[in-house]
């Protein structure tokens, strides 16, 4: 019998993820990315219990697990270094069944690429969704190549999802949310530092541990879209952030700057009316992009993938049901996620003195009285479990 054939638009996390979770149930996987290598462009990416678990249908959630960095203490601060809120690794892996891991993009792109068949990912051309296919006939991707048709397209390309511009013309995609990131990677500060996010008059800054011994740090601060820096990012970094608390400054001190990423942050705040049409898949960024507060993209993602492949049995026959119920799973899930995290980048964006003081305020005082507000943000986001039991489940 034919083997089903799987086309995935895209090589970031969720779409290697769907490519390997799709190969393991039997479809023939190809993986197009228009970028000339893998090596994906970001910089650290955190992955939470709930991604974890997805790993573990796939059989690659300890070793995700085996590269948790964060120990001892963390928590929420203001830009003089009090403390706004604490809590701990222990903390949070004992409420959400496992640990916080935080890692560069290459390591869990290099993991999840090492688990598919030599030839599966074809780099350095752009691939265009032709025809979405239907009932009663394969969907068709064209390739610089020539087309392949497929029983299934998983569309993971990204914010700027071209296909979803085919499927769904009439929507009006991620809109701006009214602030900028900044990323990047570098040694690890002389001084030891708990690992904190700190926020400012609307300026957000977080510093993280990884386990190969360097340091992920992030920045976001309001901006108007499309503005730069009129010299370079580490100069801007220095002017909004350089006298805030330890590790900050001597993290700007070791940035290059030319490996200091910014991106403007746009987010979907109309939801899709689905997330498929005929036998394409939406997934990540390309069906719910989402404001990076809660550091949960990368994570709903993944829990994406694992749910497609979970309702996607490979056979012959209409995938319509299955897509269906993708979408779902899927759908109301993702934009409670895309809500959460806008209400939390609003709290950040507060600018004027009255409103941070109180804020700042509010938060220190619940935080006295109950020390898990950190983690009860994330309640029903980090304990999702996946919709097959997996060996590492808490309640297996």
């Amino acid at each position: 019998m034919r083997q089903p054939r799987a086309v995935v638009i895209g090589a970031g996390m969720g779409g290697l993820t769907a490519a390997v979770a799709l190969h393991r149930q039997g479809w023939h996987v190809t993986v197009l990315e228009r970028a000339a290598t893998l090596e994906p462009v970001g910089a650290g990416i955190s992955l939470a219990p709930n991604s974890q678990r997805s790993l573990d249908v796939i059989g690659l959630g300890d070793d995700v697990r085996a590269l948790a960095a964060w120990q001892g203490d963390g928590g929420l601060r203001a830009p003089d270094g009090r403390w706004l809120s604490r809590t701990s690794s222990e903390a949070a892996a004992r409420r959400f069944g496992g640990p916080l891991v935080l890692l560069h993009r290459a390591t869990l792109a290099d993991l999840l690429a090492g688990h598919l068949p030599d030839g599966t990912v074809r780099t350095g051309g752009a691939a265009t969704l032709a025809d979405p296919g239907a009932a009663d006939r394969p969907a068709r991707v064209t390739t610089p190549d020539g087309d392949i048709e497929a029983d299934l397209v998983v569309a993971a390309d990204g914010i700027n999802s071209a296909a979803r511009a085919v499927l769904f013309p009439t929507h009006p995609g991620p809109v701006y949310s009214g602030f900028t990131t900044w990323r990047v990677v570098t040694p690890a500060p002389d001084r030891p530092f708990a690992a904190h996010e700190t926020w400012g008059r609307a300026r957000l800054w977080g510093t993280h541990p990884m386990k190969d011994g360097r340091t992920y740090a992030y920045a976001a601060a309001a901006a108007p879209a499309g503005t730069r820096a009129p010299d370079d990012e580490k100069a801007e970094l220095l002017r909004r952030f350089g006298a805030w608390h330890h590790p900050v400054p001597d993290i700007l001190a070791a940035a290059a700057p030319g490996r200091i990423l910014r991106h403007d942050v746009r987010f979907m705040a109309e939801p899709l009316p689905a997330y498929h049409r005929g036998r394409v898949a939406l997934l990540g960024d390309a069906a719910h992009a989402m404001a990076p507060t809660l550091g949960q993209g990368g994570n709903q993602a993944i829990e994406d993938a694992i749910v497609l492949a979970h309702h996607v049995t490979p056979g012959p026959g209409d995938l319509s049901p299955a897509l269906a119920a993708y979408t779902r799973d899927r759908l109301p899930r993702t934009m409670d996620v895309v809500r959460r995290s806008a209400r939390t980048a609003r709290l950040f964006l507060l600018s004027g003195a009255p409103a941070v003081a109180l804020r700042d305020t509010a938060i220190a005082a619940v935080s006295r009285f109950g020390p898990g507000l950190l983690l009860r943000g994330f309640d029903g986001i980090a304990d999702w479990e996946p919709p097959v039991r997996t060996y590492a489940s808490p309640t297996g």
